[in-house]
């Protein structure tokens, strides 16, 4: 008999409990148990957030896979798919930064090679606290080290992604990482346990007791007892991932296997019960076979153990020795565990004798789906409080502070720390609006952004899930970028509490939205709960990782200005928007709305005219204007050329100065051409509809705006450079 504080410990409710007793027909043994509060866990089932992932758009004519792999597939044509996902590592990354960051990574490049596909960029999306306080700094230390040393050593290039800092994130960093592969459409490989009676063989490292519970400890909210978490962090070894990796890009080239899954979040029970779940068959493994490097290893550690670098095949028996001498030939174990049945249970045998028989449809597909209750959160949080603030005496010392502000700064200081250049792919390098890999003996390449600004969706969470999809589809029309498809990692607080579930809901029904507007499927994700410690949560952080197509890569260009004497032209309507700003946020210390509007029609005319102009060869450059607004796009395009430029800005919009400067307006990108092409460009705008003006010319040592005649500020462009680039904060030390 399971006891009441056993649930407690596996995370089961007692109401839980009764359910998988009725599903099997008896009591269920401790090992059983584990099995089920991994599968059974909000990081495994999405129980609380599979009626509302629903809404989201998964099917395009492009969609060679969606939703229920390991990741999404998205055809590019010319015999060529992308296959690509994010996932979250943020539990882990708090107890153990360096190791949970690393693992992270380590698990969506294999997310991404057990299709089939080869990983050639990750990305990753960072959100910690104040490096003021010594724990944020050395949390944000050991992720950045965990992500460099696992990427670096197994040669797959971080070309880009975003870094956030708030108080909120303090005691629950976020760290989600993004991975895209390339692979062969004829290639693509399924987690499939098919063929009564074909062997199952255990592939890679051996089993220990790291890890084990890892599931079950991201589904819960954090208490008094972290340092009792830390076995629940797995261990990563990258050199022996690069030789797992080389191994399964092999067999399956040559059409070894059968199927293949990844033994990552809940280990060897994932990949065998969802394996056979998705067959409608059976499996049935032998644990004294199993390769471990820890003795008396009992059926519940080995089940439960998510060790890294691992993975589960199903192959026909003339092809085991084949795939047997691959394996040896990388020094990685390939043992037969098991075969293949027909009786659509997993079976498990410890010691000639059974100590797991489940059905495997009770494990994967019938986990409960909570409508958790609703509750729109605080008036407080949605108060507007943007008309309350007054002008500035003074605008030089605000612009200065903003562009040396860590969230806005250059964060060299982080991705310099990450090989970007590995594999020779890499066209655009980290700090542009998006990153740019070349696909080789073509003329195409693929562009990913990763968008997020939780600060809209704290105040107006759909308004802010809408503006999240929008903005990184900005990001890749900038670069002339088509998108074809997102992932999303969802990261939010306790779903158990009304107001959480109020503002997941809310964004996933924006991103939905948008993501239909721009007729982009979203191909799978992660959705990351229980992001709260004792009672504080994170605040709601959607990011969205974007994948777009550039047809020809020798029409890309980059965000700075390029000539003295180009024309400076803004295109879109910049409204007097101040709420949810960094402006607000960084000069007046306010978090609050209301958060900019977004017209999806509008934003698609502005990216759509963007992507033309740079298709037609008009545009020298072009960049999005988001946090920080045109201030800080104007100082970026200035500080991001090789040679820093200046530039001469005349503005004469009838809208306060600080909102003109520093709003958020959507549907907004800055562009420079050559004074030659200014016809051009204003003829594909009036086509489109799109507003435009004309605010500049670029040239000059100094950034200076004027304002209906008043000088704003004239300031030199290397003073904003050397705070930009060398704001890094006292407390972080850069290796």
């Amino acid at each position: 008999m399971i006891d009441k504080h056993t649930l407690e410990e596996h995370g089961i409710t007692q109401e839980e409990y009764q359910e998988i007793k009725n599903l099997i027909q008896r009591e269920p043994n401790l090992t059983e148990l584990g099995i089920f509060s991994l599968m059974w866990s909000e990081h495994c089932s999405y129980k609380s957030s599979k009626v509302h992932l629903k809404k989201f758009p998964t099917s395009g004519k492009n969609v060679i896979q969606g939703p229920g792999e390991n990741a999404g597939v998205i055809d590019i044509g010319d015999g060529l798919a992308a296959v690509f996902k994010i996932e979250s590592h943020n539990h882990p990354s708090f107890i153990e930064p360096y190791q949970g960051a690393a693992t992270g990574v380590g698990g969506i490049l294999r997310d991404i090679f057990t299709m089939g596909a080869r990983p050639i960029a990750t990305l990753d999306s960072l959100r910690f606290g104040p490096l003021s306080h010594p724990k944020n700094k050395s949390v944000m230390e050991g992720v950045v080290s965990g992500i460099a040393g696992y990427g670096n050593s197994i040669g797959v290039p971080t070309v880009g992604g975003e870094t956030y800092f708030d108080p909120c994130y303090s005691l629950n960093p976020l760290v989600n990482v993004f991975c895209l592969g390339l692979a062969k459409k004829e290639n693509i490989f399924y987690a499939r346990a098919e063929g009564k009676g074909n062997p199952v063989l255990y592939v890679g490292s051996k089993t220990g007791r790291d890890g084990i519970h890892g599931a079950t400890m991201a589904s819960s909210e954090f208490g008094e007892d972290l340092e009792e978490k830390r076995p629940n962090v797995q261990v990563g070894d990258p050199f022996k991932e690069k030789l797992l990796l080389e191994a399964c890009l092999e067999v399956m080239e040559k059409k070894l296997v059968l199927g293949i899954q990844d033994m990552g979040a809940a280990g060897l029970t994932c990949s065998t019960t969802e394996m056979a779940a998705n067959s409608g068959t059976g499996i049935e493994i032998d644990l004294d076979l199993i390769p471990q490097r820890e003795k008396g290893m009992t059926p519940y550690e080995i089940m439960l153990s998510e060790s890294q670098e691992r993975m589960l095949i199903v192959a026909k028996k003339e092809k085991i020795k084949q795939v047997q001498k691959v394996f040896e030939r990388w020094d990685l174990d390939a043992v037969i565990i098991g075969k293949v049945t027909d009786t659509q249970n997993l079976k498990v045998f410890a010691k000639g004798q059974a100590v797991v028989d489940l059905p495997v449809s009770a494990v994967v597909h019938l986990c409960p789906a909570y409508q958790r209750e609703t509750k729109p959160h605080s008036p407080t949080q949605t108060a507007v409080c943007s008309s309350d603030v007054p002008l500035p005496e003074e605008y030089e010392s605000i612009f200065l502070q903003m562009v040396r502000s860590p969230g806005l700064a250059n964060k060299k200081w982080i991705f310099r720390q990450y090989d970007h250049m590995i594999q020779t792919n890499t066209a655009v390098l980290p700090g542009a609006d998006a990153a740019v890999i070349r696909i080789k003996d073509t003329q195409k390449a693929l562009a990913i952004s990763l968008d997020g600004n939780s600060l809209y969706t704290y105040v107006d969470p759909r308004t802010g899930g809408k503006i999240a999809v929008a903005e990184a589809c900005r990001n890749l029309s900038c670069l002339g970028a088509q998108p074809l498809g997102v992932t999303n990692c969802l990261n939010f607080g306790n779903p158990e509490k009304p107001e959480i579930m109020w503002q997941f809901k809310e964004a996933v029904e924006g991103i939905a939205q948008a993501c239909r507007a721009f007729q982009i499927p979203v191909t799978g994700g992660n959705v990351s709960f229980y992001n709260e410690t004792e009672g504080a949560s994170v605040d709601p952080t959607p990011v969205l990782g974007v994948v777009g197509l550039i047809n020809n890569v020798d029409t890309l260009i980059s965000p700075e200005f390029k000539e003295a004497g180009d024309c400076i032209v803004l295109l879109g309507e910049t409204k007097e928007e101040l709420g949810a700003s960094e402006y607000l946020k960084q000069i007046h210390s306010k978090k609050c709305g209301p958060v900019p509007e977004i017209d999806l029609e509008i934003e698609k005319r502005v990216q759509k005219l963007c992507r033309e102009a740079i298709s037609q060869g008009i545009l020298q450059s072009a960049h999005d204007l988001s946090e920080g607004g045109l201030a800080h796009c104007l100082a970026e395009c200035c500080v991001l050329r090789k040679t820093p430029i200046g530039c001469q800005i005349q503005l004469d919009q009838q809208i306060r100065t600080d909102a003109l400067l520093f709003g958020e307006t959507c549907s907004r990108i800055l562009v420079s051409l050559k004074n030659k092409d200014k016809d051009a460009l204003f003829a594909l705008a009036k086509k489109a509809s799109v507003p435009f003006a004309i605010i500049g010319k670029t040239g000059g040592k100094n950034i200076f705006v004027r304002h209906f005649g008043e000088t704003i500020w004239d300031i030199p462009v290397q003073k904003v450079y050397s705070l930009w680039n060398n704001s890094i904060p006292d407390t972080f030390h850069v290796k």
